[in-house]
């Protein structure tokens, strides 16, 4: 028998020594892991071949080491050292038997990292808000997490092992489809679980070194994305209300008189002057106001609009100027912001200022003054840098004889009036403003009109829109939503509702007629009361105030049924 190979066959190093510590066994395995020769070795002292060895510390104590780590040049090794005993029980020698755990430690490095992947990964699918479920290559359950129990209904018992389709309610099960196409399907509808839950899924093929081992699908719950769907239209709207949407661009019209307007608006803009804006209801006030704060040297900061007749005096104080904690019954804990620190940097937009208290009107002077406001509740002034642009209806001349208005409040905000002129002054931009409102409503209603006719421009010319332009916006917008599919041209049949309006225009009658020929008493009634709320709206000069007290409603219902009648 050949010794010498049986220890060379062994796939660990083998070093015994005798009592001197000399090496006397040398096999080729330890041979390569200390990097000599196993000649150059034999018959040489241990501590000179192998360095740090504790062979010579074995001798001496007699006693076995065992599973011992070794770090080596190029190599980390484990280690069992024991004496060796003749038959008197003396000590002859020692070995030691070790093993490379280099290519070990680095398995189980690598075994440790990809614990730490699938423990992430399992982290992110536990967490997740949408559904998982898993299928293997024969559409059979292999994994679901909590996400998807709670959108199903459905438990690991219930799924795990069992078809794709146990979980379907209603539809086809998406995993089969894609196991059998080996492509990715989205967005389908289905109802799953036991209440059938309305879901939208999609699913994906797995594939491992190019072959397919199933299909791993994404739940999403169509409730969550209603929700989170309306949380961001409102999100949209919140900044939409925060910018100024339109610029001069938005401002339609060839007339001298809005020319006017315009160019002392752009002059406006670039001073930090208050601005008045004068003008009926309908007229473009707000747009002139977004298009002044869009050319100043604040148009990347807030621009916050605000309609003053909108709120009760005790609301308008608190939104206008905000609160402090415990201010009134039902503030929010810790107050709450009012629109001027909103627009700090800014604008705001003061709409129907007429129609303010002098109570609210002393603060807003003070604003004006002192650039600072108080809280309600508060006793601490708050600087605030805004630009005031306000707008009206209202003869404030008037309003400041008879009492109604601040003088000083007056004078300080009428330092640099802009008039903007009514429709019926400028008719002659009605066939301009008609090609450009065709144009918006094509964009918002998906239609494709052409033009509008030269007769259904005569009728439009003949009114004389107590409304102004947002009345014939309202027209405009009716007639496109009456015409029928593939209809190009708006004509006078596209525009009933004038018929009504037209019997309006001898202003000086104190009666009015509508013709009721073919409509309900309902659709009778409601064209009566918008014809009234028109009629009083002129006699008032537009001022809501007077016109609420002669209807005998609240302000708050007048501005109801102006939005309801499109008169607003």
């Amino acid at each position: 028998m050949n010794f010498a190979q049986v220890l060379d066959d062994i796939q660990e190093g083998i070093i015994i020594v005798d009592q001197k510590a000399k090496i006397v066994v040398f096999n080729q395995i330890a041979a390569e892991l200390m990097d000599v020769s196993v000649e150059q070795s034999i018959g040489r002292p241990v501590e000179d071949v192998v360095p740090n060895t504790r062979l010579p510390i074995i001798l001496k104590t007699g006693r076995e080491e065992l599973n011992r780590k070794q770090k080596l040049k190029r190599t980390a090794i484990i280690t069992n050292r024991k004496p060796l005993f003749d038959e008197r029980g003396n000590i002859v020698g020692a070995y030691a038997l070790f093993r490379d755990i280099t290519q070990i430690k680095e398995m189980s490095r690598q075994l440790n990292h990809l614990r730490e992947l699938i423990h992430l990964l399992e982290s992110i699918l536990y967490s997740t808000e949408d559904a998982i479920s898993v299928v293997d290559e024969k559409g059979l359950g292999v994994y679901i997490n909590p996400a998807y129990t709670r959108i199903t209904g459905l438990t690991e018992k219930d799924v795990i092992g069992k078809p794709a389709t146990v979980d379907i309610t209603e539809g086809e099960s998406i995993h089969m489809k894609v196991l059998k196409s080996q492509k990715p399907i989205k967005g389908k509808l289905l109802k799953v679980g036991p209440n059938g839950k309305r879901v939208i899924v999609d699913v994906a093929p797995l594939f491992i070194k190019g072959q397919l081992k199933g299909s791993v699908g994404v739940i999403h719950d169509t409730v969550e994305i209603k929700k989170l769907s309306n949380e961001l239209e409102q999100a949209k709207q919140m900044i939409r209300n925060l910018e100024a949407k339109y610029t001069f661009e938005d401002i339609i019209g060839e007339h001298s008189s809005i020319k006017k307007a315009i160019e002392r608006a752009k002059v406006a803009a670039k001073t930090p002057a208050t601005v008045l804006l004068r003008g009926e209801s309908g007229t473009g006030k707000e747009l002139f106001a977004h298009a002044i704060h869009n050319v100043s040297n604040r148009k990347n900061n807030p621009f916050i609009r605000v309609n003053c007749a909108a709120f009760q005096e005790s609301l308008l104080n608190s939104e206008l100027f905000g609160y402090v904690e415990g201010a009134f019954t039902g503030a929010k804990k810790g107050g709450k912001k009012g629109f001027f620190e909103e627009a700090n940097g800014g604008t705001i937009f003061l709409d129907e200022i007429g129609e303010i208290s002098l109570n609210t009107q002393a603060k807003i002077l003070r604003v004006l003054q002192e650039k600072e406001i108080i809280p309600v509740g508060g006793n601490r002034p708050i600087h605030v840098d805004v630009r005031i642009i306000a707008a009206t209806n209202v003869d404030l001349e008037e309003a400041v004889e008879e009492k109604k208005f601040r003088k000083d409040l007056y004078y300080r905000l009428n330092v640099f009036p802009i008039y903007i002129p009514e429709l019926k002054e400028r008719k002659e931009d009605i066939p301009l403003l008609c090609k450009h409102l065709i144009r918006k409503y094509n964009q918002e209603y998906g239609r494709s009109v052409d033009n509008i006719s030269q007769e259904a421009i005569k009728i439009l010319m003949k009114y004389h829109w107590p409304g102004n332009v947002r009345e014939l916006e309202n027209a405009i917008g009716r007639a496109m939503i009456n015409m029928k599919i593939g209809e190009k041209i708006i004509k006078p049949k596209h525009l009933p509702i004038l018929e009504v309006n037209l019997n309006l225009l001898n202003e000086d009658r104190n009666s009015f007629s509508i013709d009721h020929q073919g409509k309900t008493l309902r659709e009778f009634l409601e064209e009566m009361e918008k014809a009234y709320i028109q009629q009083l709206l002129r006699k008032n000069k537009g001022n809501k105030t007077k016109t609420a007290k002669d209807l005998n409603i609240s302000i708050r219902s007048l501005y109801y049924k102006l939005e309801k009648h499109q008169l607003e």
